[in-house]
């Protein structure tokens, strides 16, 4: 039997649900926040997880329009064709859009909802080889989507290209004093850390399609 939701997290969920059916995607937390004129992000998040864990919700929380509500049908809900380029690690090279690498055809195309693209219809995907993002929920085989960038902020898990290299890696991205730190969600790994004039920002992750 489900939770007796407080006053808060039925308009959290009423707002959810009117947001995406004018809209193709979910909302961010900041969203959220404005829109019910709640206090802050920090407390739309713990309603958000209790809703999550009464099972109203299903949530990406690493990912800014990773909300899914469940059961809901919206009057837009439709489905994108989504390009997969090959598979990305640390120390492989990578074709996807606007790196420096040889271009080439995309492996396949996939359907996905609009709460998986963010609503971009340039959105992308590849397929994850390793560990390096497991404690971020990307696990090795996993799909992350993509959406094309050449600009993060601080803390974004971006595909980020290592010019002299040739190669892309997925990492969180941190810049600071000219330096760019990429940051591996995994306590067994170390970060990586570059002239930010060497790092070329390649995309932003706005979803995960699980393996598993």
């Amino acid at each position: 039997m489900k939770k007796k939701l407080s006053p808060k997290q039925e308009a959290i969920l009423k707002y959810i649900g009117d947001f995406l059916d004018d809209n193709r995607y979910p909302p961010t937390v900041r969203d959220i926040q404005y829109g019910c004129a709640i206090s802050s992000t920090s407390v739309v998040d713990y309603n958000l997880r209790i809703l999550q864990r009464e099972g109203f919700i299903n949530r990406q929380s690493d990912v800014s329009r990773g909300i899914e509500l469940v059961g809901h049908s919206s009057r837009n809900e439709s489905f994108t064709p989504v390009p997969v380029y090959g598979s990305i690690a640390a120390g492989e090279p990578l074709h996807i859009p606007g790196a420096g690498t040889d271009r080439v055809a995309p492996e396949e195309s996939l359907e996905l909802p609009g709460f998986l693209t963010g609503g971009q219809l340039d959105a992308f995907a590849v397929r994850v080889k390793g560990e390096s993002m497991i404690d971020a929920l990307v696990a090795d085989g996993d799909l992350v989507v993509m959406v094309p960038t050449s600009n993060a902020r601080n803390g974004e898990m971006v595909a980020a290209e290592i010019i002299d290299r040739e190669e892309v890696t997925l990492k969180h991205f941190f810049m600071h004093n000219g330096q760019v730190t990429l940051e591996p969600a995994n306590s067994q790994m170390e970060p990586q850390v570059y002239p930010a004039e060497n790092v070329a920002i390649r995309g932003r992750v706005v979803g995960v399609v699980r393996s598993v």
